[in-house]
C-alpha cells in the first residue's frame, strides 16, 4: 500500500454494521509513500498515526478528477447533521446543518405555539426540527438537480 499527502485513507469496521472511518493523509513518515502515515479523521479532526491494516484502502488524491467518482458498494461516507434549537417566547427555531467532505448546507425550521396552547418546549422543538429536515432535504434535493444538469446538460427532475 502506497500513500501521498492529501489522499483519502478509508478504515472499514471491524463489527458488523460498525462504522467505517476515513480521513486524510497529512503527513508521510516514508519518502516512497509507504506506512506508517499520520490521518486527520473525518469524523473527529484529530490526527493520530495510523499502521494500515488489511481493512483500509486508499483513494489517490484526484482521482476521478472532472469525472464523476466510482460507486464503490463496500466504502461507506459519513454525513453528520447538527440541530440547534432556540426559544425566543412563543416562536422556536431549529437550524439544521449538513456536514459532509462535499458539502456544507444549512436550512431552517420555525415553529410557533399559539397563545392559548400550553407551553411544552418539546413539542415545538419537534416541529421547528421536523421542518428545518424537510428544508434541508429540499435544499438537498435542489443541489443534485443542479449538478445532474450540469454534468448532462439536461434539465433534471428528482422524484421521492
Amino acid at each position: 500500500m502506497k500513500a501521498s499527502v492529501g489522499d483519502r485513507l478509508v478504515q472499514a469496521s471491524s463489527v458488523v454494521d460498525g462504522t467505517v472511518r476515513d480521513g486524510r493523509v497529512v503527513e508521510l513518515r516514508h519518502a516512497d509513500g509507504s506506512p506508517p502515515y499520520v490521518v486527520r479523521w473525518s469524523d473527529t479532526g484529530e490526527q493520530s498515526l495510523v499502521f494500515p491494516g488489511p481493512d483500509v484502502h486508499v483513494e489517490h488524491h484526484g482521482e476521478g478528477e472532472g469525472a464523476a467518482p466510482s460507486v464503490r458498494p463496500d466504502v461507506a461516507t459519513t454525513w453528520r447533521v447538527q440541530v440547534t434549537v432556540t426559544h425566543e417566547g412563543r416562536e422556536t427555531l431549529a437550524q439544521a446543518t449538513l456536514v459532509s467532505d462535499a458539502e456544507h448546507v444549512d436550512a431552517v425550521g420555525r415553529s410557533r405555539r399559539d397563545p392559548g396552547d400550553q407551553p411544552v418546549a418539546v413539542i415545538g422543538e419537534e416541529v421547528a426540527v421536523a421542518r428545518a429536515l424537510r428544508h434541508l432535504a429540499d435544499r438537498l434535493t435542489d443541489i443534485a438537480e443542479d449538478e445532474i444538469e450540469a454534468r448532462t446538460g439536461t434539465p433534471a427532475r428528482v422524484h421521492g
